[in-house]
């Protein structure tokens, strides 16, 4: 497994995605980033097992295949290169990875892919779009009231109502409650949904500046967000 890619544009994409990455010391293998090439693609997934993010770019592959690499290790090797092309070659039999950028050469541990849990894909669902300035606001309304208690988990995250011809965002803490309102969002399915607060930050580090639209889909058990090349996925908390 062997490809090309530019320093600058991979470290800024692993660092989009390195927030769903986990820290296990039960599942070590949540401390990678799982690289996947295909047709000149390079995606790469990121997963605490309850909010997953995938993103993808174009490379220069040589060779097709799948490796996870250590998150952490990987994005302070690129911190320390400058933006130039890098060649990463994979052993398929030992996993270890080489890096060579100029005169230099890097080697780190990479693991079997197909330890890497599955990211979630749609299935059965529903779908509404809303403008990543809206989501910004309603989460940045919303977010500051979500209480941290583990013992009461429909408080930990954020309920969306979504109406025929609104969308309404709820939070709140026992203490305090916080609503935002949207008349100009609605949906042909009517449902609610309650949004875990990592996933919610995540996402409004990840919205980009522009306001384009953002893909929401969701089902009973996960909603999916889609915007630019970034894919993020979490899973509904189901209390109520």
């Amino acid at each position: 497994m062997r490809f090309i890619v530019s320093t600058s544009i991979l470290l800024k994409q692993l660092q989009a995605v390195s927030g769903a990455s986990s820290s296990s010391t039960v599942l070590p293998i949540l401390e990678n980033f799982l690289f996947e090439i295909k047709d000149n693609v390079l995606t790469i997934s990121a997963t605490d097992l309850q909010t997953s993010m995938v993103t993808s770019l174009p490379i220069e592959a040589k060779e097709e295949g799948r490796v996870a690499m250590p998150s952490k290790i990987l994005i302070e090797t690129l911190k320390t290169l400058p933006d130039q092309p890098v060649a990463f070659s994979v052993d398929t039999a030992t996993l270890a990875v080489e890096i060579s950028a100029g005169d230099g050469k890097y080697k780190l541990s990479g693991e079997n892919a197909d330890d890497f849990p599955k990211i979630p894909v749609v299935d059965n669902a529903s779908s509404v779009t809303i403008p990543a300035s809206v989501l910004a606001e309603a989460i940045n309304k919303t977010i500051f009231a979500v209480s941290n208690d583990e013992l009461r988990p429909a408080m930990s995250g954020v309920l969306v109502q979504l109406a025929e011809q609104s969308t309404t965002f709820v939070a709140t803490d026992a203490h305090k409650l916080v609503r935002y309102r949207r008349k100009d969002i609605g949906t042909q399915k009517p449902t609610s949904l309650i949004l875990p607060k990592k996933a919610l930050s995540l996402l409004k580090s990840s919205l980009p500046s522009e306001d384009i639209g953002v893909s929401v889909e969701y089902n009973s058990t996960n909603a999916f967000f889609k915007f630019g090349s970034i894919h993020l996925i979490c899973r509904l908390i189901d209390e109520r």
